[in-house]
């Protein structure tokens, strides 16, 4: 690993730093009996005006004045920890049954204990009445959220920096970071816990931003962290392959999606309609929607249904990226332009725009700030991230089949004789069905196949590489094609390899991670960071580099 690499990766906040960090500086206590009376728990005696300031579901994220909520964990139960809660100043607990027993075994506990069947349940509710983060009675940011497998990110950076260029103050949550009118904050997750996004929507209130984009995964549905949020605008981007390891079927993935489009989650929304996932959303959402057809590549349409309210019209290249015409039904046409590269960012750049009118921006109005900023040109960390030229050498995020195929496309030379290199490889512990899926498609859209590691987890990093390498063997042989496939490990050796075989006339595509500064083995993390590699390996060899550019904040 290379010493940059070492030096550029640095750790997220951590425990309390982190929880300060995403809170108000203000807030009212409220009363413990009034919790209780949210929850339909009857809190007795003195302990009914002990006050409470805050709420956590991790024990060393506990700051004074907070209810502690000790959940059941993958190996441990959160009532274990309990007394580390109270010692950090927790002055309540909310638990269940199994909960209850642990801590009935072990010391007396000097704080309250509230009792529920299913708590994670109550979480968000509970975070958004504690943090005031929209309340009924003030104003708050205008809320934007995003789902679908692919273009998550790059859609709400491209919604924060249209909005930015609209003169509005923005926040922003999700894969990369969180931006609430400070410094940035390095995420862990696509969407924070319930905790965390209200008392980010109460900050960004507090310090009055106008607007707020976010990242709604399906796992942020289906483990309660955006209960109690009601978005004013909700997007979709697509739906293909992936988290079959959470959901099981695309049917399941699908309904948790559309989950978010109900009157309880959203009043309003967006959807693009290029598959068949999203007619169905579009069709069964009870919700207004408005919905867009943007060309991309995807499913057959189906036969007879209504055109789109909106409609991709006239894409052709411009430098790097596409321009292009975005259609209403009534006539209305805004040209937009995106600097980034491939149809999916086409795709991206319409949804942004489409989302933003919906939130109630005039189309003049979006089209003067298209016009004098370029928003959609804004650098999206490890997302179609170019790091050189000659050789073009790209690090981007897809680690699903649909994605990859997409990223692949998109970074195809027409120069004669130029090569297509990719090193990329799969995720651990996560849905093993894409493994050979994704061999295949690097088999059969680039020249030469770098299979290397992702983030294994606790699963066998070299069990993991022969899933793909079975598919993209597989795939050669069927199809007679004339890749190269190799195996390298670890990562940062594969990179290098990627670069040593490359020709100024060349393109590399470091797929799977994007932006992402560690990577995950046997529980330890380990600081790896595609583009830092990228940049050491090429300078190595003597190519140039471009400057870092990121999104500002």
């Amino acid at each position: 690993m290379s010493d940059f690499n070492a030096q550029a990766a640095a750790a997220a906040p951590s425990g309390q730093e982190s929880s300060a960090a995403f809170r108000p500086a203000k807030v009212t206590a409220v009363p413990l009996e009034t919790i209780g009376g949210w929850i339909g728990v009857v809190v007795p005696g003195a302990s009914a005006a002990v006050p409470v300031t805050g709420i956590s579901l991790n024990s060393r994220a506990v700051l004074p004045g907070d209810l502690y909520v000790a959940l059941p964990g993958a190996t441990r139960h959160g009532a274990d920890f309990v007394s580390q809660a109270v010692d950090a100043g927790a002055v309540a607990v909310l638990t269940d049954d199994a909960g209850a027993r642990l801590l009935a075994l072990s010391n007396d506990i000097s704080v309250p204990v509230l009792l529920a069947d299913e708590p994670r349940s109550l979480v968000g509710r509970l975070a958004a009445q504690i943090y005031r983060s929209r309340p009924d009675d003030a104003a708050a940011p205008a809320l934007f959220g995003v789902t679908g497998t692919n273009g998550k990110t790059t859609t709400t950076y491209f919604i924060n920096s249209l909005l930015q260029a609209l003169g509005r103050t923005t926040g922003l949550i999700g894969t990369i970071e969180i931006l609430a009118g400070g410094d940035p904050i390095p995420s862990l997750l696509t969407t924070p816990e319930s905790t965390d996004v209200h008392a980010l929507l109460a900050l960004m209130r507090e310090r009055r931003l106008d607007a707020a984009s976010m990242e709604v995964s399906s796992h942020a549905i289906s483990f309660h962290r955006v209960d109690g949020v009601v978005f004013d605008v909700a997007g979709f981007t697509n739906l293909t392959q992936d988290h079959l390891d959470l959901h099981g079927s695309m049917e399941e993935y699908f309904e948790t999606k559309a989950r978010l489009f109900t009157p309880g989650r959203a009043r309003t929304a967006v959807v693009t309609v290029d598959d068949e996932w999203g007619q169905k959303l579009a069709a069964a959402a009870d919700i207004p929607v408005s919905t867009l057809t943007t060309g991309t590549p995807g499913p057959d349409v189906v036969a007879g249904r209504t055109a789109a309210d909106w409609t991709v019209v006239n894409p052709r290249p411009r430098g790097l990226g596409t321009e292009f015409g975005l259609r209403h039904r009534d006539g209305t046409e805004l040209r937009v332009h995106t600097g980034l590269p491939g149809s999916f960012n086409v795709a991206n750049a319409a949804l942004a725009t489409v989302m933003v009118l919906a939130g109630g921006t005039a189309a003049a109005e979006v089209q003067a700030a298209l016009d004098s900023a370029d928003p959609f040109t804004v650098a999206v960390p490890g997302r179609m991230q170019l790091v050189a030229t000659a050789p073009a050498a790209v690090v981007d995020f897809a680690h699903n089949p649909d994605a990859l195929e997409r990223a692949l496309e998109a970074v195809r030379s027409p120069e004669p004789g130029s090569k297509v290199i990719i090193v990329f490889g799969a995720t651990g512990q996560r849905d093993q069905s894409k493994r050979p899926a994704m061999g295949a498609i690097a088999a059969r859209l680039a020249d030469i196949v770098i299979v290397s590691d992702d983030d294994p987890h606790d699963e066998d990093a070299a069990a993991i590489r022969a899933d793909v390498m079975a598919g993209a063997r597989q795939a050669k042989e069927h199809d007679g094609l004339g890749c190269t496939i190799l195996e390298v490990f670890p990562r940062d050796a594969a990179i290098r390899k990627a670069v040593e075989l490359s020709g100024p006339q060349d393109t590399i595509l470091v797929a799977g991670r994007g932006h992402e500064v560690w990577q995950e083995v046997k529980g330890v993390n380990l600081a790896l960071d595609d583009r830092v590699e990228l940049r050491s390996a090429l300078t190595a060899r003597g190519f140039t580099i471009l400057d870092e550019q990121r999104i500002e904040s």
